[in-house]
């Protein structure tokens, strides 16, 4: 038997609702009372705060058993489903997706208050702050080098990462709350920059082909157009998906399944192969290949975690961080890898080169090394005239020109001249 009790407005505010559910262990005889367990499930401003409160007073292994048998139960992942991603990961998307009240994850770290104001994923919030401080480091570095292969098209990427790691900053910590009419559109316009970062990143991938010159208008326009297209598309059918208009169903979000789960696995597997193929058939270098593999690995295991163990490791450290934030830091990695790697592969002009570091310059042209020896050719003239080596001027050297005898002046010359 199990009751659910609400308690009067009185108590609460409008943005606050109290329910109690007391349920008694299935293991329970009929003729005890006094194990049973307490769940206090408190919702403050649209964010679900679950509290578990334990009284065992005997067979504690049936309040463990009662509190599993209320969890939602586990479905495995389903092509245009959202209900056991958003059961294990709080992702962005997940209040406005599902139902009218979205989908809840059943663990995520603990919130704290600051200021009167309640900052969820905290742990996560300060990896988004670490992120942004990280990438304006990337960008200085990028624009210095500027005569490196692909540099304005790489910066683009960054700069979408950047800008996204900002707003998912806002909306992961509920600065933006998810009561509020604004945090849809905020959400899609998140869903699109994620969709065209990943379309900015598969289109660098092709950069170093040269199937257009890099930092030509064509390169850098054909990367714009395909980036805001993408972007356009991507934040129509989200918002679409949440106001369910236009035949879009938050209920059935296939649509934004697409765009949010399975384009950034395909964008990620074509970047890969087409850099490994540069790197095999154009490099001799064979050393890019370790940021590469990095890269994969740390792109892999923050996949993993999130999707997989993030509720393993709530539990385990006791709500104080969750899957979210080992994902955000995993992500951070791998476009840290996607720099150095572009960085390994590109080479500066030494003519243009702007950079702080000394250029060592080595003179390999022997006319220009002094340790050579050229002899006696620049001692004299090669104007001879059969005689003591002429000078250029008036074709006679000083010694001809004041030696005793005939065609010399003599020296000293003589006072008669005077």
């Amino acid at each position: 038997m199990s009751r659910r009790v609400t308690s009067s407005p009185a108590m609460v505010d409008a943005s606050t609702v109290l329910t109690i559910a007391i349920t008694p262990s299935p293991l329970q005889s009929s003729s005890s009372s006094t194990s049973h367990c307490l769940a206090l499930e408190l919702i403050h401003s649209s964010r679900v705060l679950q509290i578990s409160v334990f009284l065992l007073y005997s067979r504690p292994r049936s309040c463990i058993h009662s509190l599993h048998s209320v969890s939602p139960s586990r479905m495995g992942v389903q092509f245009g489903s959202f209900d056991e991603i958003c059961q294990t990961a709080a992702l962005v998307i997940c209040p406005l997706i599902g139902s009218t009240q979205g989908i809840e994850p059943s663990c995520y770290s603990r919130n704290v208050e600051i200021s009167g104001t309640l900052i969820f994923q905290p742990s996560t919030c300060f990896v988004h702050v670490v992120a942004i401080f990280m990438t304006g480091i990337m960008i200085f570095h990028i624009r210095s080098k500027y005569t490196a292969v692909g540099r304005k098209e790489i910066l683009m990427f960054f700069y979408l990462y950047a800008i996204i790691e900002l707003l998912a900053f806002f909306l992961d910590s509920g600065i933006i709350p998810t009561a509020n009419v604004s945090y849809p559109w905020f959400a899609a316009v998140y869903t699109g920059l994620v969709a065209g970062a990943y379309t900015c990143l598969l289109i660098n991938g092709f950069v170093g082909f040269q199937f257009a010159e890099d930092g030509t208008p064509l390169s850098l326009w054909l990367l714009r157009i395909a980036t805001l297209v993408t972007f356009g598309v991507s934040f129509f059918v989200a918002i679409a998906t949440f106001k369910k208009i236009a035949g879009f169903d938050y209920a059935k979000p296939i649509g934004l399944w697409i765009i949010y789960i399975l384009w950034p696995l395909i964008c990620t597997v074509i970047y890969i192969v087409s850099q490994l193929i540069l790197v095999f058939r154009t490099l001799e270098d064979r050393w890019p290949i370790g940021d590469i593999v990095f890269g994969t690995a740390f792109f892999t295991v923050a996949q993993v975690i999130l999707f997989a163990f993030s509720v393993t490791i709530c539990d385990a450290i006791k709500h104080y961080i969750d899957g979210l934030f080992f994902f955000t830091l995993c992500m951070l990695l791998s476009v840290m890898m996607v720099y150095k790697y572009w960085d390994s592969i590109t080479r500066e002009d030494l003519e243009f080169s702007v950079g702080s570091k000394a250029t060592v310059w080595e003179v390999k042209d022997p006319l220009l090394a002094g340790s050579a020896d050229y002899g006696d050719e620049d001692s004299a003239s090669n104007y001879t005239h059969a005689g003591p080596p002429a000078s250029l001027v008036g074709g006679v050297s000083g010694k001809q020109l004041y030696q005793n005898g005939a065609g010399g002046r003599g020296y000293p010359p003589a006072m008669d001249r005077y």
